[in-house]
C-alpha cells in the first residue's frame, strides 16, 4: 500500500486551520478504510511566517491526531517556495503526494479519483476547476485571460490548474532537479514529462478568512509565470521597437513633406506624439529586459529558496518527535 502525504502551505489561515484540519483528517481515514493509501499516511501543514497563531494551531493539532505533521519555516517565502519546501520534505517520506491551499476551496472529495489515476500508471495529477461560478466577474475574466496569455507566450500549463495536484515520488524526484529561484510550480510540473491526467471539480467558496492573494500579488504572480516560463516578451519588444521604427519614418517624411510646403507649424502635433510614443516604447523595453536580467542576476546567486525551523513528525511507531534544523 502507498503511504500518501498531503502538503498543505498556510500563511496566517487560523480562521480557517480547525475545519482544514478536521476535513483532510477525516479524508486521509476513510481513504485507508478504502484501502487506497497506507495506514501511515498523513497531512504536512508548512507554516510560511505566519503572523497569527497559524503555527500553535498546527503545534497543538499534531499533539493529538497522528495524521498530522508539521513544518514550520524561518520566514515568510511566498507560496511557492513554501509549498516546494513541503514537496521536498516528504519526498523521501512517501509514495505519493497531493498538494492542496488550506482555504478549502479546492474539492478533497476529488482525492480519491487523483488516487485512482495514479494506480492506473500516472506520475501527475491533475485538479481542474470546471468551473468559477464562486469567483467574481473580474477575477474570472482575469485568470482565464492569465491562462490563455501564458499558452500564447509558449509556457505549458494545465487551463485552470492552480496547485491542487497528485505528484508521484519519482517525479518530486524529477521536481527536485528544477533548482530556479523563480518558482512557478505549475508550470514547471508538466515539464516533467511523465503520463499525466486530469480530475474535475466544482470550485467552492473559500470557508473562512480572507484570500492571501489580492491583486498585487496575482499579478506579481502572473508576471513572474511569464518571465520564468517564456522570452516571448523580449520578441514582442523588438517587433514593437521595428513597428516604432515604421511610424517614426512615415512622421520624418511627413515633416519633410510639410517643411517643404512652408507649413513647419502645423507638424507639432505628429512630433509631440512621435516622442511620447517612442519614449513609451523605449522605458517599457528597458524595463522588460531588466526584468529578466534581475531574474538572471537573483538566479546566479543560487540562494535557498527557504530556511526549515523545525519538523514536526510522528515516526513509525506513532511517537511524536520534533526535529530542529540547524
Amino acid at each position: 500500500m502507498d503511504r500518501l502525504a498531503i502538503v498543505v502551505p498556510c500563511y496566517n489561515e487560523e480562521e480557517v486551520f480547525p475545519e482544514t484540519a478536521r476535513q483532510l483528517t477525516e479524508r486521509v481515514k476513510d481513504l485507508i478504510e478504502k484501502q487506497k493509501i497506507a495506514e501511515n499516511s498523513f497531512i504536512l501543514f508548512v507554516n510560511d511566517g505566519s503572523r497569527d497563531r497559524t503555527w500553535p494551531l498546527i503545534r497543538a493539532e499534531f499533539e493529538k491526531n497522528p495524521y498530522v505533521f508539521g513544518l514550520n519555516l524561518a520566514g515568510n517565502v511566498g507560496h511557492q517556495a513554501a509549498l516546494l519546501a513541503g514537496l521536498m520534505t516528504v519526498k523521501d517520506l512517501a509514495d505519493v503526494s497531493i498538494s492542496i491551499d488550506a482555504d478549502l476551496q479546492d474539492d478533497i472529495g476529488v482525492m480519491e479519483e487523483m488516487i485512482d489515476r495514479y494506480h492506473e500508471g500516472c506520475d501527475i495529477v491533475y485538479g481542474v476547476r470546471s468551473q468559477r461560478k464562486t469567483d467574481s466577474f473580474f477575477k474570472k475574466a482575469t485568470a482565464q485571460g492569465f491562462y490563455k496569455f501564458m499558452s500564447a507566450m509558449g509556457a505549458k500549463t494545465v487551463y485552470n490548474h492552480a496547485d491542487y495536484r497528485l505528484m508521484s515520488a519519482r517525479a518530486l524526484q524529477q521536481l527536485s532537479h528544477y533548482e530556479e529561484r523563480n518558482l512557478f510550480l505549475r508550470g514547471i510540473a508538466p515539464l516533467i514529462g511523465y503520463q499525466t491526467a486530469c480530475v474535475y471539480y466544482a470550485r467552492k467558496e473559500r470557508f473562512a478568512g480572507e484570500s492571501k492573494y489580492p491583486l498585487k500579488k496575482m499579478l506579481a504572480f502572473a508576471f513572474d509565470g511569464i518571465t520564468s516560463f517564456s522570452v516571448k516578451p523580449i520578441t514582442f519588444i523588438c517587433v514593437l521597437g521595428l513597428l516604432a521604427i515604421l511610424v517614426s519614418l512615415a512622421a520624418i517624411i511627413y515633416a519633410l513633406v510639410v517643411w517643404i510646403m512652408g507649413d513647419t507649424v502645423s507638424g507639432w502635433t505628429s512630433v509631440f506624439a512621435s516622442i511620447w510614443f517612442l519614449g513609451g516604447v523605449q522605458l517599457l523595453s528597458i524595463g522588460i529586459v531588466g526584468q529578466y536580467v534581475g531574474k538572471t542576476y537573483i538566479e546566479s546567486k543560487k540562494r535557498p529558496l527557504y530556511n526549515i525551523e523545525s519538523f514536526l513528525q510522528h515516526d513509525e511507531k506513532g511517537q511524536a518527535e520534533e526535529k530542529a534544523e540547524n
